[in-house]
């Protein structure tokens, strides 16, 4: 059993140390290298040694070092991204994450919100809360997509708060694909969002 349990350790070490630092993820990532028992102890030796982080329940990460700051955060979105792995699922930014990653909020949240198809939890990493929320088919056929983040921040902001100066701001960040996009799928949004989109293709096309 101690012969296995080293086996699934120097496996697991050699995967790791494989990534770039930075790399976020689940005992998921390992389990065609062991039993998820041999999986556990094995992350638990490395990150009693240092090599890698706990970053909460069932997270890990293999931290990005800096010379003075020494491990440095990961990303939210890498977080997000390793728990979708785990579960599955696809994600898309909503609320005032997805604005802020729009330019359209300097605000950045300590409380982060993204749609899921999968299931709802929520993961407190550091100061950081993340939660991944069921939605609906709908608001996920947009998911990684731009139009999906246009429509969550703009919802987010409500069509009292969207004025020129936003819709400014939209025009300055959207290329010639994401505007495609956009006129793609507006199917998806709301009326007062689909009258946004059409005014965005306008401006485009009197370019």
């Amino acid at each position: 059993m101690g012969k296995h349990a080293d086996s699934t350790d120097s496996k697991i070490l050699r995967r790791i140390q494989a990534r770039k630092r930075g790399w976020v993820f689940t005992p998921d990532s390992f389990t065609d290298l062991g039993t998820r028992r041999a999986v556990d102890l094995a992350l638990m030796r490395h990150r009693d040694n240092g090599l890698i982080r706990q970053l909460a329940r069932g997270l890990y990460d293999y931290p990005k070092i800096d010379p003075q700051l020494g491990p440095l955060q990961p990303s939210t979105d890498d977080i997000a991204s390793a728990l979708a792995g785990r579960d599955a699922t696809r994600l898309q930014p909503s609320g005032a994450y997805a604005a802020n990653l729009l330019g359209l909020s300097t605000q950045v949240p300590m409380k982060v919100v993204y749609l899921t198809d999968g299931r709802t939890r929520t993961v407190q990493v550091g100061k950081r809360q993340i939660t991944l929320k069921h939605t609906t088919p709908r608001n996920m056929a947009t998911a990684g997509k731009i139009s999906g983040l246009v429509i969550q921040a703009l919802r987010h902001l409500g069509r009292k708060n969207v004025d020129q100066q936003v819709i400014a701001q939209l025009d300055r960040r959207l290329d010639d694909d994401a505007r495609k996009q956009l006129v793609k799928d507006i199917r998806y949004a709301p009326a007062w969002i689909a009258d946004i989109i059409r005014s965005l293709a306008d401006r485009k096309s009197a370019a």
